[in-house]
């Protein structure tokens, strides 16, 4: 009995602190005010020639908010936030709450009947008459299972349920996604994302393999026989021959600058012995400018200028952004963010430089590496464009692949907590100086481009003839 009453009560908390707080009109106003004071690119997004379209879109969320559940206000949101085209934005479910807590949050997501044994059946009776894309699809981590099954209301359309996945976010018989056949091609009416907001995957059918693309392959009944590895942010060394090497860079995450580093170390002989360096900064989404300081001295040739940038002081920004100084991260850099700290309260409601544009210098002119390749794609992002700007500064330094992210612009992150304790606002508190210029929305473009029909970057690269 005592259970039974702990329970309740734990549900009564729940719902209580949803009606309270989780109203969708009320944190998409929150949302509104809050970026219209804090977001350092508000005027600069929203000007004379946008204003009648921006004013329409927010009036017409903010209509549809009244009648939003909480369990679909984070997409709503994202719409609203979409406007800005920036990718330092954003608005996230907050993931460390109790899970009792998330599973009821998420409780009401449609559902389908049908379960693991029963489709299984269904599946067996229907062998000769089924599509190719209905059945069990396992994802090769063994983490998740889904069924497809062809919607019966709509001939031309299947349902994704799940059947196996974290049973916090996501639990058995809830629906995952929609999926459409058009000819011969399958696309995704919607597909939602671990928070239950909509995400736009791309789906691939090849026989029995479902390629979602960043988020994995399907495989249908089981995976083959393989480990599965995990994505790592690690930082990797490789000597490909005697002239060239390869130094991959998923991340430069501040709390990955240490093993960067001893990356560096432990590999000096190696690189000062190496023609031809490439530097994978593919799927880098960026992190701090001072995780990659130890990288510079090999591409080095002249002096490298920075990027200048300030930051809107306002209180909400200090507060959110600048206060709480991680602990995980080197003790330097501790030490330089406590002094920012200082300076941007000495500096409330301004917006305050406090990056001045500076000039790295180096005493030494390596020899080797005499030739330093730097790879990009549309997901290198922030600090990795950062990054990209200053290598090319190098004579010994040229850009390959596609235009990166181009989202240097707004830089570093502010996490505001909004009414509702399940849903974290996300934005940028930081302009570069260079905003607005050389058309930094675009990415910065390669000295040389590589076709999407490439298969292997890093061969071409390689090959590549100067």
């Amino acid at each position: 009995m005592k259970y039974i009453y702990s329970f309740l009560f734990l549900l009564l908390a729940v719902t209580t602190t949803q009606a309270q707080n989780c109203d969708c009109s009320e944190n998409f106003n929150f949302m509104i005010q809050h970026i219209k004071k804090n977001y350092v690119g508000f005027n600069d997004k929203v000007v004379k020639h946008n204003q009648q379209q921006f004013d329409h879109l927010t009036d017409s969320l903010q209509k549809e908010a009244k009648n939003t559940s909480p369990n679909k206000c984070i997409s709503l949101c994202k719409k609203w936030l979409d406007f800005f085209k920036d990718r330092h934005m954003t608005m996230t479910f907050n993931a460390g709450l109790p899970k009792d807590s998330i599973l009821y949050f998420f409780s009401k997501e449609e559902k389908t009947s049908w379960t693991e044994n029963n489709f299984k059946s269904y599946l067996n009776n229907h062998k000769n008459s089924i599509d190719d894309i209905e059945g069990i699809w396992n994802h090769e981590s063994n983490n998740f299972k889904y069924g497809i099954i062809r919607d019966s209301l709509i001939h031309d359309e299947f349902i994704g349920f799940v059947i196996k996945a974290d049973g916090v976010f996501w639990t058995p018989q809830q629906i995952k996604f929609k999926l459409k056949k058009t000819n011969q091609t399958y696309s995704f009416k919607y597909f939602l994302a671990r928070d239950h907001s909509n995400y736009p995957a791309k789906i691939s059918l090849q026989k029995d393999t479902i390629d979602l693309k960043e988020l994995g392959r399907f495989y249908k009944n089981a995976p083959p026989e393989y480990k599965f590895q995990l994505a790592t942010n690690s930082p990797k060394f490789e000597k490909l021959d005697k002239k060239t090497s390869v130094l991959t860079i998923p991340s430069f995450d501040i709390a990955l600058r240490q093993e960067t580093d001893s990356l560096m170390i432990k590999n000096a002989s190696a690189l000062e012995n190496t023609e031809h360096l490439i530097i994978d900064l593919r799927n880098n989404r960026g992190g701090a400018i001072g995780a990659f300081e130890k990288i510079l001295p090999y591409l080095y040739t002249n002096p490298i200028l920075t990027e200048g940038a300030e930051v809107l002081a306002t209180d909400d920004n200090i507060k959110d952004g600048f206060e709480e100084i991680p602990t995980d991260i080197p003790e330097d850099v501790q030490n330089t963010l406590k002094k920012d700290l200082v300076k941007l309260k000495a500096h409330r409601g301004e917006m305050y430089l406090l990056y001045p544009v500076d000039t790295i210098r180096y005493n030494t002119i390596l020899k080797k590496p005499s030739r330093v390749s730097v790879l990009m794609n549309k997901e290198s992002s922030s600090s990795a464009e950062l990054f990209a700007l200053q290598a090319k500064q190098s004579t010994k330094v040229k850009l390959y692949g596609i235009n990166s992210a181009g989202s240097i612009n707004y830089v570093e992150r502010v996490e505001t907590q909004m009414p509702c304790k399940f849903f974290t606002l996300i934005y940028p508190p930081t302009r570069l100086l260079r905003a607005n210029k050389d058309k930094a929305n675009e990415g910065i473009k390669p000295d040389v481009e590589i076709s999407m029909d490439v298969k292997d970057w890093v061969k071409f690269v390689k090959d590549y003839k100067l």
